[in-house]
């Protein structure tokens, strides 16, 4: 891990989640067919997963087809910045008992939209990185 005074450190997995945790834009990675796809989802950190919303459509179909997905955040200021990417296994909630635990996370879709299918993304591993911004370095 680097010290606090280097232009990159990486960042604990604790540090990812509670970063994650204050966050509540992401974005969803998944492939099908050897093409990439990515997606915008507003989403909720419960129990050290991701859970979004979706409605029926290519983000839902492609998750199944493939649920190995990535998933990243992000954010900056002025000064530093930092970004978090889960790799994990994404699944559609489908049991009653499952579907209420996630209703209980509070999770409203951003668009006038019915988003009726819950996704949660469970994590095989997270990494994540803190960038602090300045000058670069001279050449010599």
């Amino acid at each position: 891990m680097s010290t606090r005074s280097e232009p990159v450190e990486l960042l604990s997995e604790r540090e990812c989640w509670d970063l994650l945790g204050g966050m509540s834009l992401g974005r969803l990675v998944t492939a099908v067919d050897d093409e990439a796809h990515i997606f915008p989802v507003n989403f909720v950190v419960q129990n050290r997963t991701i859970l979004f919303r979706t409605a029926a459509g290519t983000k839902l179909i492609s998750a199944a087809i493939n649920n190995q997905v990535l998933f990243e955040a992000d954010d900056h200021n002025a000064a530093e910045g930092w970004s978090v990417i889960v790799r994990g296994i994404a699944r559609t909630l489908r049991d009653d008992e499952e579907l209420e635990h996630a209703g209980r996370a509070q999770l409203l879709p951003w668009t006038a939209m019915s988003k009726t299918h819950y996704v949660r993304v469970s994590p095989v591993r997270v990494t994540g990185r803190r960038f602090r911004f300045g000058p670069e370095p001279d050449a010599r």
